[in-house]
């Protein structure tokens, strides 16, 4: 059996890496194409690097550009691919264009596909990633799901039960395997916060850099946040190219601008967070698995679990509400409990035995 892997963006690669790890150790072939949808270094070579991924087979290379832009050119430049590798299976994984693009593509070709982290809903076809959601699981001959709401949202689009395998979240076993090596690292000493006194951001979707009134309510709320507690903000290229353009990088006040950190760094400023304001959907499942309090400002999460978990909150895109959802996550932090279920890092075993054992009905 031949098993082919697609990644694009740097969420994919924590969630293909233990995938990848379980097969190598049941000596199964595989190859991995990058398409290059992230093409920053620091957005992806150095995920790879940490993550102990192998060095992509291909890199595509398509670069940015309109969703129909990327998403042509991952399906121009994998079909060869696939002709030429005949793969038994080919694995994608998210919601990003490139999920959905090389989905396309082997379905066409009669290529089984497996998608990981299939089921997730916001409900919302605003979102690019909801369309890419929808249409991947469609595709797929397999969706494997890492939360227990997703079987529900696929036997709802009627998705036979037979390809639903509920196995966990993969991107977990990332966390807990690399957890370890995290906390070893000097990012904490370097910046010096103090365990649990500071606030850690991200942000990065268009809804909420790409519009300039959005991005202004954030930025006047995280400069205020900032002469409370210590708020430190690697930011997106994305983010920092609309803060640039917009004039709003000077009005972040004390905030302490980084630059993009890896998987390892970024992780271990997560575990000691007092709380993390993002607009991530990884990052609230991270927050949740390390019991740190999560602000997510979007009108929706396609992770509902994080929200019934406790640990997670959406949060209206306004300096007030942003404010007061911080201030009250200081106050009343997260109860200690168990992880949701089959976020016990072997999530990817589970995946790979799907794989390897499906059989079309």
């Amino acid at each position: 059996m031949k098993i082919l892997h697609v990644v694009g963006a740097r969420p994919n690669f924590m969630k293909s890496a233990p995938l990848m790890r379980a097969f190598a150790a049941a000596g199964i072939r595989q190859s991995l194409v990058h398409t290059g949808q992230h093409y920053d270094p620091r957005m992806s070579e150095v995920f790879i690097e940490e993550l102990g991924l192998p060095a992509p087979d291909v890199d595509l290379e398509v670069g940015s550009g309109s969703h129909a832009e990327q998403t042509a050119r991952v399906m121009e430049r994998l079909e060869p691919i696939l002709l030429d590798a005949r793969p038994d299976w080919l694995v994608v994984v998210g919601d990003v264009n490139s999920t959905l693009a090389a989905a396309l593509v082997a379905a066409k070709m009669q290529v089984r596909v497996a998608h990981v982290e299939a089921g997730l809903r916001s409900f919302d076809r605003t979102m690019p990633e909801e369309i890419n959601r929808v249409l991947t699981d469609q595709i797929a001959d397999l969706c494997l799901a890492s939360e227990e709401q997703a079987d529900t949202n696929l036997r709802r689009e009627g998705i036979a039960p037979e390809r639903i395998r509920f196995v966990g979240n993969l991107m977990i076993d990332t966390l807990v395997r690399l957890l370890p090596l995290a906390q070893r690292r000097p990012v904490l000493t370097d910046l010096g916060p103090a365990k649990g006194d500071y606030a850690l951001v991200t942000m990065h979707r268009p809804a909420n850099v790409d519009d300039p009134g959005a991005l202004r309510e954030i930025v006047s709320a995280l400069s205020e946040l900032a002469r409370e507690m210590r708020v430190v903000f690697p930011v997106h290229p994305r983010t920092m190219a609309a803060l640039e353009r917009t004039d709003l990088r000077a009005g972040l006040g004390a905030c302490e601008v980084l630059a993009p950190l890896g998987y390892l760094d970024f992780l271990a400023l997560q575990h000691s967070a007092a709380l993390v304001i993002t607009d991530s959907g990884g990052i609230q499942e991270e927050t949740t698995y390390l019991g740190v309090p999560c602000l997510t400002v979007r009108p929706n999460t396609e992770r509902p679990v994080t929200i019934s978990h406790g640990t997670n909150r959406l949060v209206e895109r306004t300096v007030a509400s942003i404010l007061a959802a911080a201030r009250e996550a200081r106050v009343c932090p997260p109860v200690d409990r168990m992880p949701p279920p089959l976020w016990d890092g072997h999530a990817a075993e589970r995946a790979a035995a799907e794989i390897l054992s499906w059989r079309p009905a």
